[in-house]
């Protein structure tokens, strides 16, 4: 039993310590870290999403297959006609 109840104090104070605050630099919402560790207030900086790329179609256009004349293109290769 004092074992549970050890684990439970131990749990208990692993997630008391866990707050929001702590994600954003110790500095609270609506604040954040400068580049000396003082807390700088966000002043409406917008982060613009990345650029869109877009490749090229790939056309695909069927083979040409030339047969000499007197020739036909038939089972996968010229024959005679």
């Amino acid at each position: 039993m004092k074992y549970l109840f050890a684990a439970a104090v131990l749990v208990t104070t692993a997630f008391a310590g866990i707050s929001a605050a702590d994600a954003a630099g110790g500095c609270g919402p609506g604040w954040h870290r400068g580049p000396y560790g003082g807390c700088v207030r966000n002043r409406g900086v917008v982060v613009a999403p990345g650029a869109v790329v877009v490749r090229p179609p790939v056309v695909v256009a069927p083979r040409v297959r030339a047969c000499p004349y007197g020739f036909v293109w038939r089972y996968g290769r010229c024959r005679p006609i």
